[in-house]
């Protein structure tokens, strides 16, 4: 059931599965409690962790975003809304499961907070050519009404988190944006999951995590885009769950 709590300074939305330890769920850049499906509670039930999932400030029921984000929002997020969320709901040392934005996110928390593990699913390590090009089609096809649509299905302002996400993104200054400081000083160990036709990022983003980080797998997955928890779910699955248990 969704359940509502102050954190970071604005009203998330935020659902919980018992267990421990606990895996928190950090959504992509246009993502939400509800677009993670059925995902998060089909890998607690298979490790028998339990789970939070949370909208960030500007996603699905929480907060609308009342302006664009600015250029360290994913800084913010785990350095300041993420710790009072856990905080406020005594989570400590959690397994991060963090999918793109939130990958980034979760690479960010754990060189900076106790973790004891961190599951990266294509994480931005760095500003990439290809996913510039890649937002960009993505604002055509917002603009045209297709991607407007199915954001409405799990945003209460689908045009505020769009735009929020996609105006930072292209914004020529953001070129610089890069998280690369914090992976030597991540204590605990990492698994880093990238499709091997990921349209957003090159394999050159977990291979720098995996260069610079002391304790990482990585899992290199065909047929597989950017989402790899629903192009390759078992896949990912698997070795999730073996990453858990290894923990």
């Amino acid at each position: 059931m969704t359940s509502f709590i102050e954190a970071g300074g604005h009203r998330l939305e935020y659902e919980t599965i018992p267990g421990d330890p606990v895996i928190v769920f950090v959504h992509e850049g246009l993502g939400s409690v509800a677009m993670w499906k059925d995902f998060p509670r089909a890998l607690a039930q298979r490790t028998g962790c339990g789970a939070l999932i949370y909208s960030r400030y500007g996603y699905g029921n929480s907060d609308r975003l009342a302006a664009p984000f600015g250029p360290y929002f994913m800084h913010h997020e785990a350095l300041e809304t993420l710790p009072d969320l856990l905080s406020k709901l005594n989570l400590e040392r959690p397994i991060l499961f963090g999918h793109s934005d939130g990958g980034s996110i979760a690479l960010i928390y754990a060189g900076t907070h106790a973790a004891r593990g961190a599951i990266v699913l294509a994480p931005h390590v760095f500003i990439e050519q290809m996913a510039i090009d890649s937002i960009g089609l993505a604002e055509r096809n917002f603009s045209s009404g297709a991607l407007r649509a199915k954001l409405a299905r799990y945003h209460r302002d689908p045009d505020a988190t769009f735009r929020g996400w996609c105006e930072i993104w292209l914004r020529p200054t953001f070129r610089a944006w890069n998280i690369e400081e914090f992976l030597p000083k991540i204590a605990c160990p990492i698994l880093a999951i990238q499709g091997i036709d990921d349209e957003y990022g090159s394999m050159e983003h977990i291979e720098r995590i995996a260069r610079q980080s002391p304790r990482v797998e990585l899992l290199k997955l065909p047929d597989c885009r950017h989402s790899a928890h629903f192009d390759q779910r078992e896949a990912v699955m698997q070795a999730s769950a073996k990453f858990i248990a290894g923990l």
